[in-house]
């Protein structure tokens, strides 16, 4: 596979991903409305201010995702304290169907993609009632490969992080997709730690996992450094995923190591000025270089006086700028050996007239 033009790719609700489309930029919203339908519609906003494509959420039931007695993971313990139990803080981070519903309505109606991701297979029920065009799997799921293959096997695309995995495990859950017919898929590199650090990206793995698997791939960011993505982008990833929250500052677990409105939109920014960079493998002078060739490239020029018939040998020129002024300095092998037709001087553009 072609790191830099990937030549496959699949489409969510008329989006493309992958193969020449630019990457596609999701604002994971996450648990950061904090259980509040509000908060989470001003996300929506803020995700669309970014210019972010997607924007997505989490559909779970706290109560079916973790046992009472669960331990917090240590980020969680760092942000949110050991004052309540993770199924505690879960059932505060719930949104209910019925906000879920409006959060979908006001994305279609303001033209951004939504997604969620689901925990249980009543979630994935739940998201197909309400007409979701995809599903985005979290870390934890690509290590699940019966749920991946449930997700897969409901005929929609998804993109499946792939945190905590060895290449074995990611080869498991990629192979129980493609069992049920679906290779509408991406693939994201990504490390679970909340910030990560750019020691720990192993951008090289999102590239030897799409040459390995032959998938889209794409970047799960966790870090608190921009080029990290930058650097993803320009490594191939045709999805980049980015916590995005209205205050940093605000109280739950991931609001720390997300970006607020004016970062995302810096973010997005940065992104997509590296995606102009990379440009065409078809190389060849811009429109604006062509304008600046005839006025930085040399011509040859007579570096002494010499007689009409002298046969011109290499110390008898030198090279010069504009190059309009006679013949390019490519041409040198053409005109040594060749007599002068007329008396040249030194500083004189040589021209094909004169040979």
């Amino acid at each position: 596979m072609d790191r830099l033009s990937p030549s496959h790719g699949f489409e969510i609700a008329g989006r493309q991903i992958g193969g020449v489309a630019r990457c596609f930029v999701i604002a994971e919203v996450g648990v950061n409305h904090n259980g509040d339908e509000q908060l989470a519609l001003d996300l929506v906003a803020a995700a669309i201010d970014a210019s972010a494509d997607c924007v997505k959420f989490q559909t779970f039931a706290a109560d079916d995702l973790v046992l009472s007695n669960a331990p917090k993971a240590r980020y969680q313990v760092a942000n949110t304290g050991n004052g309540q139990s993770q199924l505690a803080m879960l059932r505060s981070l719930e949104l209910s169907r019925q906000s879920l519903e409006r959060i979908m309505a006001e994305c279609e109606r303001r033209g951004i993609l939504f997604l969620s991701t689901p925990y249980s297979y009543s979630d994935v029920a739940t998201l197909n009632e309400l007409g979701v065009a995809g599903f985005k799997l979290a870390s934890i799921h690509a290590a699940e490969p019966a749920f991946v293959g449930f997700v897969a096997g409901q005929g929609k695309p998804f993109i499946l992080s792939s945190g905590l995995c060895t290449l074995a495990e990611v080869d498991r859950a990629v192979a129980s997709a493609r069992l049920t017919g679906n290779t509408s898929f991406a693939l994201l590199q990504c490390t679970t730690d909340y910030p990560s650090v750019p020691g720990d990206a192993n951008l090289a793995a999102m590239v030897a996992m799409g040459c390995a698997l032959d998938v889209v791939i794409g970047y799960s960011d966790h870090t608190e450094h921009p080029e990290v993505a930058a650097a993803a982008v320009a490594l191939g990833a045709k999805v980049i995923e980015k916590h995005l929250t209205l205050d940093r500052g605000m109280p739950g677990p991931d609001h720390s190591s997300s970006l607020d409105p004016s970062g995302f939109a810096a973010y997005v920014a940065s992104l997509r000025t590296v995606e102009a960079a990379l440009g065409s493998p078809a190389k060849g002078p811009t429109a604006r270089e062509g304008e600046n060739a005839a006025v930085m490239r040399r011509c040859l020029v007579m570096r002494v006086d010499r007689p009409a018939g002298h046969k011109l040998n290499v110390d008898d020129v030198t090279f010069m700028r504009p190059l309009a002024a006679g013949v390019p300095v490519a041409d040198l092998d053409r005109v040594v050996g060749r007599p002068l037709t007329r008396a040249m001087v030194a500083r004189a553009p040589l021209t094909w007239d004169d040979i």
